[in-house]
């Protein structure tokens, strides 16, 4: 049986896919019996959908791989915790048990900003792991930011040089 670090690897090679896109580089998977069964990685700017989040992408795929929506035996595993709507969407879809690599102080939903995943205010709870590969996980994300930044600031400076040779 592969372990959790085995299954986040998987993930982060998702969030690559992602990242290689320009898209945040959030990574997603299904495992149910040791097989994966599904995977996902963030498109929203590719499709220009605010619901194409990795784990929606994954939760989908899964349903339609095993014919239903209830994915009660399933593990996903995601690099980063589950906002609001995507653990709304794991709990309607009866995963067992979520894995996720690093904390979302601003969004994360199961256990950092709010815990929807365990509320018992819900008709369905689901295990949840953190933290595995949770620098990896991470660094993957604050990588992707700065780079953005970075490209930001000197696309600003180079209008602005623009601009100042045009005004000579």
């Amino acid at each position: 049986m592969k372990d959790d670090v085995h299954y986040m690897n998987l993930a982060l090679e998702e969030a690559k896919k992602a990242r290689q896109l320009n898209e945040v580089p959030i990574g997603a998977l299904i495992v149910i019996d040791d097989q994966v069964i599904s995977t996902g990685h963030n498109l929203r700017e590719t499709e220009q959908n605010a619901t194409a989040h990795a784990e929606l992408l994954a939760i989908n795929e899964a349903c339609r791989a095993t014919g239903s929506w209830r994915l009660e035996d399933a593990t996903l595993y995601v690099t980063l915790e589950p906002c609001p709507m995507c653990a709304g969407a794991i709990l309607q879809s009866r995963v067992k048990r979520v894995v996720f690599g690093a904390h979302d102080p601003k969004a994360g939903c199961a256990g950092t900003f709010m815990d929807l995943l365990r509320d018992e205010r819900f008709n369905h709870q689901c295990d949840v792991t953190s933290g595995v590969l949770g620098e990896e996980c991470g660094w993957i994300l604050t990588s992707f930011f700065k780079e953005l930044r970075d490209r930001k600031k000197t696309l600003k400076r180079e209008q602005a040089l623009k601009l100042a040779e045009e005004n000579k």
